[in-house]
């Protein structure tokens, strides 16, 4: 079961594609957090979805909303996507221990190996606005995140 509305957020500390750590707390009392799990760098869904992230990007990073965009890839293969796509927002790699992160959202498919492409509006106090989780092969419509990141002011 994933994460839902109304809940504090469980934190984490994971790698970006430049190999800094990037903690969620970090950002608590500062900024409200868009947490974006995806199945892996370079497959299509995925990369349509960031794509829309990089070409929108001052309404998902901005002085009061940060996003992460987390998968099960490796932070070398996060490295080479971020330059391939031009994206200049943190890819976190949940590599190892794999998963971990996923897990902890309820987002981690045991089947597949990969993160669901699940969604978390986190606001500045660390708690849950927004959750939603959808299939693999199944693209989010991310007029539904606007809306979310509307509602807390962001």
């Amino acid at each position: 079961m994933s994460v839902e509305a109304g809940e504090r957020a469980p934190d984490f500390t994971l790698r970006d594609q430049n190999g800094q750590k990037v903690t969620l707390s970090s950002f608590r009392g500062r900024q409200n957090v868009l947490v974006v799990f995806y199945p892996f760098a370079f497959s299509p869904i995925c990369t349509g979805e960031l794509c829309q992230v990089r070409d929108d990007l001052p309404r998902y990073q901005n002085p009061d909303l940060q996003v992460l965009a987390v998968s099960v890839d490796s932070p070398w293969a996060l490295k080479r996507y971020a330059q391939a796509e031009g994206y200049e927002f943190p890819l976190l790699a949940d590599f190892w221990p794999h998963g971990e992160v996923a897990r902890a959202y309820g987002v981690f498919n045991d089947i597949s190996g990969m993160a669901n492409r699940g969604t978390f509006l986190i606001d500045k106090e660390g708690v849950v606005r927004f959750a939603e989780m959808n299939a693999p092969g199944e693209a989010r419509d991310q007029s539904v995140w606007q809306k979310a990141i509307a509602e807390v002011g962001a």
